[in-house]
């Protein structure tokens, strides 16, 4: 018998008003020198973020915010690839394979495609298994498409074999 089960993740961070001293713009494991860097606990990689949501969520096993809140200090400047390895972890631990995980990037800038496949490469290798990444516009609509903030719609496929 094969138990399939599939996750929905999501995360959503602000652009800080100001440069934030030693702060880079991270998506999806990826650096963006010189663009404007999102205010977050750890790193801020919506991308990392909603794709370990959407396994925590398949494997039933809570949320982000439960394993790694903003409020411990632990996880403060974090590299959010190492949350997505230590939830494939939890995951894989709990008897699941990874199938795969779909992310959908909403954002004006920067431009996703140019570094899709770096991205693909590193959260793949986080997460031990596909990962896909692809670049949206909010199209000028809502605090997104005024370029306040990026968020990311993830969701997770995960295969238990009894």
């Amino acid at each position: 018998m094969v138990d399939v089960r599939v996750g929905q993740g999501f995360d959503i961070h602000k652009f800080a008003d100001a440069p934030i001293e030693g702060r880079v713009l991270v998506l999806g494991g990826v650096q963006f020198p010189g663009e404007r860097v999102l205010v977050g606990h750890s790193d801020a990689d919506v991308i990392a973020h909603a794709a370990a949501d959407a396994l925590l969520g398949a494997a039933g096993l809570g949320d982000i915010g439960q394993y790694y809140p903003d409020t411990d200090p632990a996880w403060k400047g974090a590299d959010s690839l190492a949350i997505l390895r230590d939830v494939a972890a939890k995951v894989t631990a709990e008897g699941w394979r990874i199938g795969n995980v779909d992310c959908s990037v909403v954002c004006e800038s920067p431009r996703i495609a140019p570094s899709r496949d770096t991205m693909v490469s590193l959260l793949s290798k986080a997460a031990g298994a596909p990962v896909s990444v692809k670049g949206r516009r909010a199209e000028g609509l809502g605090a997104i498409g005024r370029s306040e903030g990026i968020a990311c719609f993830a969701s997770a496929v995960i295969i238990k074999e009894s």
